[in-house]
């Protein structure tokens, strides 16, 4: 279920991001938990269009730099795998400079 959390965030990542630009892929440990990211410098999303990204009531789908397709189910997917394995995921973007999403798992020693 992690590894399908990771591969829709890069693929998003990508999807959002123009040919030059970057995306990057990180963790920062903690104590008890860890956190994983995903950041581009891609276009960003504006506070509405955050607001509605977890929800499946809105069923956002934007096309992305190239005109790709989704069907607005991946970010939804994501929120119910990573609360399944008891962690958290947000995102914090700002519009025409890209969006880092984040999660946090567990972690057992």
């Amino acid at each position: 279920m992690i590894l399908t959390v990771l591969r829709n965030l890069i693929s998003n990542a990508i999807k959002f991001t123009n040919e030059s630009g970057k995306v990057t892929i990180g963790y920062k440990l903690m104590d008890n938990t860890v956190e994983l990211y995903v950041k581009d410098n891609g276009v960003g999303m504006n506070k509405q269009q955050i607001e509605k990204l977890f929800k499946i009531e809105e069923n956002v789908s934007t096309p992305g730099t190239n005109k790709e397709k989704g069907t607005g189910l991946g970010l939804i997917l994501c929120k119910e795998f990573v609360e399944k394995h008891k962690g958290r995921i947000w995102v914090e973007s700002e519009e025409g400079k890209g969006s880092t999403f984040s999660f946090t798992l567990p972690v057992k020693l």
